[in-house]
């Protein structure tokens, strides 16, 4: 229960930070993360497309480098071929930093 709670909340948050950061591509309309299985569900309407898109991080692992936090997925899945290919071939094991109120949440 208090992890559904934590994931509703940071799901929230990310779905907002996430908009900023692909507002030139798109927009984010829907986004679930569920600490427990490490996975992140994004629905969104990309520019030019007639119907949103799903895009699932299957897997998703936290390190910690220091004193900052760093996220990296080990496996992705979209509704999309296309798209799927290139989180694959550019986005999979790719480390990026988490902001701290996300470090904090996951």
């Amino acid at each position: 229960m208090i992890n559904a709670v934590k994931d509703a909340m940071t799901s929230r948050a990310a779905l907002s930070f996430v908009n900023n950061q692909i507002s030139r591509y798109g927009t984010v309309q829907d986004l679930k993360i569920d600490s427990r299985q490490k996975t992140v569900t994004v629905s969104c309407l990309l520019h030019g497309e007639s119907a949103p898109i799903t895009v699932k991080a299957e897997n998703y692992v936290i390190e910690t480098k220091g004193d900052k936090k760093f996220v990296h997925v080990t496996r992705f899945s979209c509704s999309r071929p296309w798209l799927g290919a290139l989180l694959t071939d550019f986005g999979q094991n790719r480390k990026v930093e988490l902001p701290p109120w996300a470090a904090a949440a996951l």
